[in-house]
């Protein structure tokens, strides 16, 4: 099983990883020694995502290590907001701060009418000999007013999915998985690799 590097330590996002790219093993960067801060200076995701694959092969090149790597960058698009949070999503209000981000989401749309929004990502897959594939997902719904169960992760008890008609704050990991924008950008990634899921 071929062995691919994931630039990231967030242990949801590895879980989500692993349960959807089921045919590769993914090792979370920390495995290889790698635990260095990448400045995500990107206007866009796929720039964001770029910038982390690059970073963690640099790294792996100095080890001598011919591994793929793969970086995601995602985040919530309002459409009432001109696009925002977007690529500033995890660090909205303040760095890393779910609950902050959340209530500056909610005053920011207090008398807004059009609450649409997406859940966008997009994922690069950076191979030993350079060549970039990447692949893209949406899912499309609106900003609730109130949170709405689980509330340990990101934007997810604010989201109601359009296609669930439930609120992502209320989906097991397995509904969310099913039209979640990370899955349908790993779907993606995987049909332009010919990969079956």
């Amino acid at each position: 099983m071929e062995k691919i590097i994931l630039a990231s330590n967030n242990k949801h996002k590895i879980k989500e990883f692993k349960e959807i790219f089921k045919n590769y093993e993914i090792i979370p960067m920390s495995e290889i020694g790698f635990n260095e801060e990448i400045v995500e200076d990107g206007n866009t995701f796929e720039e964001n995502s770029k910038i982390k694959t690059v970073a963690l092969q640099k790294f792996l090149k100095s080890k001598n290590l011919n591994y793929s790597v793969i970086a995601d960058d995602s985040g919530l698009c309002v459409d009432a907001l001109n696009g925002e949070p977007g690529v500033y999503s995890a660090r909205y209000a303040q760095e890393h701060n779910d609950q902050a981000n959340r209530n500056k989401l909610l005053k920011n749309l207090e008398n807004k009418k059009n609450r649409n929004a997406k859940f966008v990502c997009v994922i690069t897959l950076l191979k030993p000999d350079g060549k970039t594939v990447v692949g893209k997902g949406e899912v499309c719904g609106k900003i609730l007013k109130q949170e709405t169960g689980n509330t340990a992760f990101g934007y997810d008890c604010l989201f109601y999915s359009n296609e669930l008609n439930k609120c992502f704050g209320e989906c097991s990991d397995e509904e969310k998985n099913s039209v979640s924008h990370r899955g349908r950008a790993i779907k993606d990634l995987l049909n332009k690799l010919n990969c079956d899921i």
